[in-house]
């Protein structure tokens, strides 16, 4: 392969994913980064001088990394990921625990729950499917790896394409537990009834494989592909900001830029405005954001607080339908991660985030907002604290949907413009490259946000595959 000088928009997880392969690959790679940090929307802050990572908090599919590595190996000459930038992950006893309607449980369900054996049920069809999920998270829909999976997948799911279809025709599955289990669909911001059905069975897979955090925290992902990236040539310049971009050119703040190729990772409405498109996004229906508290705790939580907690609304369709509509819900789904003092992250003093999941609606929540006391007072209650979270908090800070509009999502939606059903997995929209502009490339937020990091790393995967084997071809 003849190699070409390629630059990559993006410092985040999927951006320096693509980077480190083309890079291995013989390629000249630029990385250009806004942001003044490694991560994109995976950023590491400090407060009181303790460590918390912002984004992604578990690592489900750990094949995907797997897979990444082994392509990375398999790339051009030189030494080991593994000798160059060793990771660890740390597994965890359990996905979390879910607290819905007075009832609560863990994930996988224990023993004595009264859930235990619906959910022996379900996972028992669903929780072997690791294998073919990470087949078809690294591969094209069509490919001869990904036909057996998609169609063992597929044999489960019947006619009852969407996640609600498939949950509600099966009868024998408590109503909080389907509820559980589909709230996960908002890992891609959006309802159960306009995601895969894909997504029923991710949980499942998530408990019977036990999620995954690398040991420093999830950050640790995008700065190990960082030494990657560096270690097999790529440049990275943080602090340029983008403002214009076309066939051959890439134009920032401070310089202009020229390459053969130019790989995009930022949101795919981002992208489209630098190409001078005019992108009319009234009215259009945007993914979730969210207020998200990161604190340092002078108090501990009881003894028994799980490293991950889910308190959800008691009317979860109202909170999609309030989401969709960009109003505040009555009652959101929130996420408790709470890490004592030396558990993942090197730290002296405990924290917690307290992640609410908010409509894509731009403005400012402070600690104090209606909307986020509410939601800590219901929290406390739900999780039978003994006083408000909030009274436990040292340092904080707070990120909130006018935050995340920062990254040019409309409204900070977290993973961009809601798809239509038939626009997601595997049929989404950008999609990687488009003959009308073969010199532009797409990936992660440009292509198809959400489901975590498995779905950003494996879209980098597929798409940078994709992107060698035609440099190849055209160079015989």
């Amino acid at each position: 392969m003849k190699p070409r000088s390629i630059i990559v928009l993006g410092a985040g997880i999927s951006g320096l994913a693509t980077a480190a392969l083309l890079a291995k690959a013989g390629n000249k790679v630029t990385v250009i980064e806004g942001a003044s940090w490694i991560g994109g929307k995976s950023k590491r802050i400090v407060v009181d001088g303790q460590r918390m990572d912002t984004g992604p908090a578990l690592v489900t599919f750990p094949g995907v990394w797997e897979e990444f590595v082994r392509r990375y190996d398999n790339l051009g000459t030189g030494a080991k990921a593994s000798e160059i930038a060793p990771i660890e992950f740390e597994a965890l006893s359990e996905v979390g625990e879910y607290f819905f309607r007075g009832d609560k449980c863990l994930l996988p369900v224990e023993r004595g729950n009264k859930w235990h054996e619906p959910w022996q049920r379900f996972e028992a069809i669903h929780g072997k499917l690791d294998k073919e999920i990470t087949t078809l998270l690294t591969n094209t829909s069509m490919s001869p790896k990904a036909v057996p999976a998609v169609s063992k997948l597929v044999s489960n799911y019947g006619l009852r394409l969407t996640t609600k279809s498939y949950l509600d025709g099966l009868k024998w599955l408590p109503e909080g537990l389907k509820e559980i289990i589909s709230i996960h669909t908002l890992n891609a911001g959006v309802a159960p009834e306009s995601t895969l059905a894909l997504f029923a069975t991710m949980p499942a897979v998530m408990a019977a494989q036990k999620v995954q955090v690398p040991v420093g925290g999830v950050n640790e992902i995008p700065l190990t592909l960082e030494k990657l990236a560096r270690h097999a040539g790529a440049e990275i310049k943080l602090n340029e900001r983008v403002v214009g971009l076309s066939k051959g050119k890439v134009t920032t703040e401070k310089a202009s830029y020229e390459a053969d190729l130019i790989v995009s990772s930022l949101d795919a409405k981002v992208t489209d405005r630098l190409l001078g498109k005019r992108t009319n996004e009234l009215g259009r229906k945007m993914s979730c954001s969210g207020v998200a508290i990161y604190a340092v705790l002078e108090q501990e939580l009881p003894e028994g607080t799980k490293t991950h907690s889910v308190i959800m609304p008691d009317d979860p369709a109202s909170l999609h339908k309030a989401l969709g509509n960009k109003e505040l819900p009555k009652q959101s789904m929130v996420f408790v991660n709470y890490y004592k003092a030396g558990h993942i992250y090197p730290n002296s003093k405990s924290t917690v985030a307290v992640l609410i999941t908010a409509p894509a609606d731009g403005k400012h929540y402070g600690i104090d907002s209606d909307f986020a006391k509410a939601e800590l007072e219901r929290v406390s209650k739900v999780m039978g604290l003994p006083k408000n979270i909030k009274e436990s908090f040292g340092a904080f800070e707070v990120l909130d949907p006018e935050y995340f509009s920062g990254w040019g999502a409309t409204g900070g939606a977290l993973y961009g413009e809601a798809r239509k059903i038939w626009q997601s997995g595997p049929l989404h929209t950008p999609r990687h490259s488009s003959i009308f502009k073969p010199w532009l490339w797409r990936v992660g937020a440009s292509t198809h946000p959400g489901g975590g990091i498995p779905a950003v790393l494996g879209g980098s995967l597929v798409a940078t595959k994709k992107l060698i084997l035609r440099l190849g071809t055209r160079t015989g």
